[in-house]
Order: structure tokens, then sequence, then C-alpha cells
């Protein structure tokens, strides 16, 4: 953002999040964007909590008994919806992307608000799904 000083020139300076979130109405388009990264991250940095996970399970029949008394509580089963979540936004979100560097009409501006409903609209639908798989139906 560039600011003029009292000589004239512009006096560049860094934008905040709070400026982000605040000041700036941003595209649907660009919320998807933004949510794909963060997801993305997010994946990125569970790896490795899910490899143990993993390694445990399948060390025997007691370990795996344990993961499965651990991912049974509440915290857990939070933690497996906020990965889920993250998971299936980034793979929505991940073919759009494709989708778009395939089709470049697709980043015309409503074509590109289109295909943002269309990924909360799934990504969302099918992150209830797993809602009710972790809280609702019986184990």
């Amino acid at each position: 953002m560039a600011i003029h000083s009292k000589r004239g020139t512009a006096v560049y300076r860094n934008i905040g999040f709070s400026d982000i979130t605040t000041k700036y109405r941003m595209p649907l388009a660009a919320r998807v964007s933004i949510l794909h990264r963060v997801s993305g991250a997010l994946l990125f940095l569970f790896i490795p909590f899910l490899l143990h996970l993993l390694g445990q399970s399948l060390a025997s029949e007691r370990s795996f008994d344990g993961v499965k008394q651990a991912l049974a509580t509440v915290p857990a089963r939070l933690v497996i919806l906020g990965l889920s979540w993250a998971y299936l936004h980034h793979f929505c979100a991940g073919i759009r992307f494709l989708w778009m560097d395939v089709d470049h009409n697709a980043t015309a501006r409503q074509s590109s608000r289109r295909s943002a409903i269309a990924v909360f609209a799934v990504s969302l639908a099918l992150t209830a799904i797993a809602v009710f798989k972790l809280f609702g139906a019986a184990s």
C-alpha cells in the first residue's frame, strides 16, 4: 500500500493481517485460495503425528487398541474433524485450480465465483458427512 510522503514520493508499507481481515473485502475466490494454502500447511504439519499413529497402530494388537481408545475421545475426534475438513477442502480446491489451469475461461470473474461457491459447498457437505460419521453414527 503506497502512502505519499510530504515530499510527494510514495512510501510503501507492509500490510498487516488485521488490515487484510478488517479493511479489505476479499472476493470468495481469494478466500478459497487462502484456505487452500492454510489447509495444505495444516496437513503438512500433521504428517508426523499421523505417521506416528499409523506406526503405533501397526506395531501390535495391543497398541492398535490403545490408538483406537485414544482416538475415541472428543478432543481427538475434533482434531480428526479439523484434518478431515482440511483434506476435503484442499482436495476440492486443488481440483478447482487444476480445472482453471486447463480451461482459461474458468478464470473469468463469474465462473471463478461459481467454482469458489462449489468448492465451499462440496467441501462443507463432505465435512458434514464426516461429522455424522465421527459423532452421530454408532461406532
